[in-house]
């Protein structure tokens, strides 16, 4: 299968505003344009999951991040470099830091106080993806809403790959028991507190 051709596959529907499931450095997610209202509200009717409950959004750098996050922390981007200096492969977790204030999202990906969950992706797919479009995409975990979250692509419910507009046909035979990642609520003023381990 071509990297890049799947790739190219999902940039077409991600800027017609459409949904795709997709791998990630955690689980397989459904995204789409974490700055178009419309993409997002499909996410939502996907998981059959209420408006009231913000998203992940996943961004592919450092620039990224500041461009959609109003005050990143210092503590963030030591908790960032530590995360992507992991030695240990398999103890490895991706960690998702909840910021105060997003910017230049749409309003139904934030929470009701104007956090945002961010993650910076590590998966090569997920970079390069996020990088060449040039903004945050949402990650949202492959299940409707109070479903066990699938572990991999074969665990993943029909309902959800015939609802979205493209399933990337990457990773697709991975078996691993993959999780989802780490978060972190991270405060201006440096207070954080831990969301899930």
């Amino acid at each position: 299968m071509n990297f890049d051709a799947e790739i190219q596959k999902c940039l077409v529907v991600l800027r017609s505003g459409g949904t795709i499931l997709y791998p990630t450095d955690t689980i397989w997610g459904i995204g789409c344009d974490a700055t178009n209202e419309k993409a997002v509200e499909k996410v939502f009717a996907i998981k059959q999951r209420t408006e009231s409950k913000s998203l992940i959004a996943l961004v592919s750098d450092d620039g990224m991040l500041n461009r959609f996050v109003k005050d990143v922390p210092e503590l963030a981007w030591d908790l960032i470099e530590l995360n992507n200096d992991e030695d240990d492969f398999e103890e490895h977790k991706p960690l998702t830091i909840i910021y105060d204030a997003g910017r230049g999202f749409a309003k139904n990906v934030l929470a009701a106080d104007g956090s945002i969950g961010v993650r910076m992706a590590s998966d090569d797919f997920c970079k390069r993806l996020i990088h060449k479009f040039g903004k945050p995409i949402v990650s949202t975990s492959a299940n409707i809403s109070g479903a066990v979250a699938p572990h991999n692509f074969s665990e993943i419910a029909d309902e959800i790959i015939k609802t979205v507009d493209y399933v990337v046909a990457w990773r697709q035979n991975e078996t691993g028991n993959a999780k989802p990642s780490s978060i972190i609520r991270l405060k201006t003023n440096g207070e954080f507190k831990i969301i899930r381990e």
